[in-house]
C-alpha cells in the first residue's frame, strides 16, 4: 500500500564516495534537474506549431549548510579541489529517511566538486547563534533511487 503522508524534510544523511559520512548538515538545497527543449518545425509539417524536442540536461548547484564542527574532512576535499582539479571529484549521496530512520529515497550526485565555501559570520554579541558554514557543490549528474 502506498504511503499517504509525505515524508518530513528533516531526516537525511549526506555521504560521499559511497560510505564516509560527510557531516550533519542542517540544510540541503538545489536538488533538481533541468532539461532544455529545442523547438523544431519541418517545412512540410501540416500543423502551424513547432515540435518540442528534448535536448541536453543540466543539474543545478547544490548547497549544503551546517554548524561548524571540529572536522578536517571538508577542508581536505577543498584542498584536493584547489590543487588537483578534476581528480577531486566525488560521488555524493543524500539519503532521505522516514520517521524510523529507514532509507526511503536516495539522491545520487555524480562528478561533484566544491565550487564555493562560505565560512561563519563571527560576532561577539548574544552568544546563542550557531556558527554556520556553507558549501556550494557543482554536479554533473543526478540520479534518484526510491527505496520505499
Amino acid at each position: 500500500m502506498a504511503r499517504e503522508v509525505p515524508y518530513g524534510n528533516f531526516n537525511y544523511v549526506v555521504n560521499f564516495d559511497g560510505s564516509e559520512e560527510f557531516g550533519g548538515f542542517s540544510d540541503v538545497s538545489g536538488l533538481g534537474l533541468e532539461i532544455t527543449v529545442a523547438e523544431y518545425r519541418a517545412g512540410n509539417y501540416p500543423l502551424n506549431h513547432p515540435r518540442k524536442i528534448a535536448g541536453v540536461h543540466k543539474v543545478p548547484d547544490v548547497t549544503l549548510k551546517r554548524g561548524v564542527i571540529n572536522s578536517t574532512t571538508l577542508w581536505r576535499w577543498l584542498d584536493q579541489a584547489m590543487n588537483n582539479g578534476p581528480d577531486a571529484k566525488k560521488e555524493i549521496t543524500i539519503t532521505m529517511q522516514d520517521e524510523s530512520r529507514n532509507p526511503v529515497q536516495v539522491f545520487k550526485l555524480h562528478s561533484v566538486l566544491p565550487m564555493k565555501y562560505t565560512g561563519p559570520t563571527l560576532a561577539a554579541k548574544g552568544g546563542t547563534d550557531v556558527a554556520m558554514e556553507e558549501l556550494v557543490l557543482s554536479c554533473e549528474g543526478i540520479e534518484v533511487e526510491g527505496l520505499a
